[in-house]
């Protein structure tokens, strides 16, 4: 069970993480090729301005999944910190099952709305419905859901998942 958990990880995480790379590439050029039409060429493009913004909200809602995954998200740990042994373990699942619910009914169902509801909404320059653009609302829901089963798996067979990457470790916050 414990290698398939992993393997399922390891994957989510090549793909998020290959997703993301691929869109940075692709605000690079597309913000670069937005430079050079604006300030040498003097012609502004309005299609690579929208296709930054979009482009950004995707790499931003992917990388939030992905970083929900590894658990090295912001938290206030001033109370959770003082909790040892199974009391730690029961509030780090409890707080596992709020993120799902929160995912499920937020981004995975609310995102599968709008993004229904939005689908006769065309954008302003690409002519692209609005509904594909919000496709990615359901897929980072879909994703910190099934991280969240994941990562309380991982708990209730003792893995540790104490956010080793995390800033507490760190010391970069006084």
């Amino acid at each position: 069970m414990m290698k398939t958990v992993a393997s399922i990880r390891k994957w989510m995480d090549k793909i998020i993480m290959g997703a993301c790379i691929v869109l940075f590439g692709l605000m690079v050029i597309v913000g670069s090729y937005q430079i050079i039409t604006r300030y040498f060429f003097n012609k502004p493009s309005t299609v690579s301005e929208e296709l930054l913004t979009f482009s950004f909200v995707w790499m931003a809602l992917l990388a939030s999944a992905y970083v929900f995954g590894i658990r090295d998200h912001m938290r206030m740990g001033f109370l959770a910190d003082k909790i040892q042994g199974k009391g730690r373990i029961v509030l780090d699942i409890v707080i596992e099952i709020l993120i799902l619910v929160f995912a499920l009914l937020t981004l995975a169902w609310g995102g599968s709305a709008i993004m229904q509801l939005s689908m006769q909404q065309m954008t302003a320059s690409l002519g692209v419905p609005m509904g594909y653009i919000y496709t990615i609302l359901p897929v980072s829901g879909v994703a910190i859901v099934v991280y969240s089963i994941l990562n309380i798996i991982d708990m209730i067979h003792g893995k540790n998942l104490d956010m080793p990457s995390g800033v507490e470790e760190k010391g970069d916050v006084y």
